[in-house]
């Protein structure tokens, strides 16, 4: 590996916000928020955004969004008691997928711990095969991008 790496986004590049109340579990024994519980961060964000969006019905809903991509990088522990905050915007769309990008911050924090990504593709609920995002949806895509 060489060279810088990129620094994380501000929180201008996110469009909608999610806060996040840690838990006393969420610390690792480290004393900082374990990894994995971003990767729960993320998901929280995205899916509480797609049924606020009513893109989202976990009975009944076709298409539904299956995850095949996640990544984080991180730049600043957090741990508990610390307030959170998750910002969410669409970095893009194509015919089956949307790849989401997460913001994780610090309770009035303007530098964020950590940046992420998660990509959904979207299948027909029974077949489980990838099927072209409704026209719809895109627009309600198109609000947070």
């Amino acid at each position: 590996m060489s060279g810088a790496r990129e620094p994380l986004r501000g929180r201008e590049a996110y469009k909608v916000w999610r806060r996040i109340t840690t838990r006393w579990a969420d610390n690792d024994a480290y004393g900082h928020v374990n990894n994995t519980i971003y990767y729960s961060w993320f998901d929280t964000a995205v899916n509480t955004w797609l049924i606020d969006a009513g893109l989202l019905d976990m009975e009944g809903g076709d298409p539904i969004g299956l995850v095949v991509e996640t990544g984080c990088r991180y730049a600043q522990p957090l741990a508990y008691p610390d307030g959170v905050q998750v910002g969410l915007s669409i970095e893009a769309v194509g015919t089956s997928s949307v790849r989401y990008r997460i913001g994780v911050f610090g309770e009035g924090s303007v530098q964020a711990a950590a940046e992420g990504y998660f990509v959904h593709v979207y299948v027909d609920r029974a077949s489980r095969r990838p099927v072209p995002i409704p026209e719809a949806w895109r627009a309600a895509f198109d609000v947070i991008r």
